[in-house]
């Protein structure tokens, strides 16, 4: 019986701590920046809505707390690169049922503690709508943006 409580006893010292945050962040990261990000195309408002956007997934998530620039531990630094419309899907009659926006950009999480960057890294994503919707694109550039925050907050709490 005493074989029995030691080995129970031995296969529980075993496991130790276990964390269920998920997070691989350094332990000294507890702070995060995220200035506005940069846009090298003509899309009006798109940076703010973005940068917005990742700033509340960011708050949701409750691993780090936005902090300024001045005081954070670590930093996400961005730039919209390109968006483009493309047609999606053709039918027979080669009219177009659908249009793809592609929005691509350059992100950067820096450890502003040892001052290096953790990962960089360029994201591609899409959303589509339908050409005749009044509120379409809009709404296509909505989707794009919820896929690049989760995407974003993924790779800063989990990811690399």
């Amino acid at each position: 019986m005493k074989l029995k409580y030691a080995f129970i006893v031995l296969i529980f010292a075993q496991c130790g701590y276990y964390s269920f945050s998920g997070s691989t962040l350094p332990s000294h990261l507890k702070t995060i920046a995220v200035p506005v990000f940069d846009d090298q195309t003509a899309e009006f408002g798109i940076r703010e809505a973005l940068t917005d956007e990742i700033i509340s997934g960011i708050t949701r998530d409750n691993t780090l707390k936005i902090s300024d620039p001045r005081n954070a531990d670590s930093m996400l630094e961005g730039t919209i690169l390109t968006i483009r419309d493309e047609a999606g899907t053709v039918s027979v009659d080669e009219e177009v049922k659908d249009i793809k926006v592609y929005l691509t950009l350059n992100v950067r999480f820096v450890d502003m503690k040892k001052r290096e960057a953790l990962w960089e890294e360029r994201i591609t994503q899409w959303g589509t709508y339908e050409p005749a919707s009044a509120n379409g694109r809009a709404d296509a550039i909505d989707e794009i943006i919820d896929k690049v925050s989760e995407d974003i907050l993924n790779k800063i709490i989990a990811g690399w």
